[in-house]
């Protein structure tokens, strides 16, 4: 998906209770989430608004509904993460990476292993 929508908080812990269970009824995302839990109908209310923006889809057996999740967890992170460079460092990854290391929220072991996925990364590129 090129163009994904940016979700709300509320929308989001949705999703990731989703992404967690897999096809689920709202219950059972009800407890895929943490404490405190949201109500059944605050939770119904935000499925319906994420079937609108085109996460979510369900198959119906009878009035019962499994809800299923038509992004995956890894597509709608890539998204916001390219949104968020872009948005805060000018779409630079690098510039992103320096912030961190000059909060030292970054460490050098923690850098090396980024520059090693990048290495393999690129080793794989044909």
């Amino acid at each position: 998906m090129s163009s994904v929508k940016v979700l709300t908080k509320a929308e989001e812990q949705i999703m990731q209770a989703l992404w967690k269970t897999g096809p689920a009824f709202v219950k059972e995302l009800i407890d895929a989430m943490p404490e405190p839990k949201p109500h059944y109908n605050t939770v119904s209310t935000l499925v319906k608004i994420l079937i609108e923006k085109g996460f979510v889809d369900y198959k119906a057996y009878g009035k019962s509904h499994q809800y299923f999740s038509l992004i995956s967890k890894d597509d709608y992170s890539r998204n916001t993460m390219k949104h968020f460079v872009k948005g805060y460092f000018a779409g630079s990854f690098s510039e992103m990476v320096s912030f961190f290391v000059k909060e030292k929220d970054i460490s050098v072991n923690e850098l090396e292993q980024l520059l090693d996925q990048i290495k393999d990364a690129k080793n794989k590129m044909p």
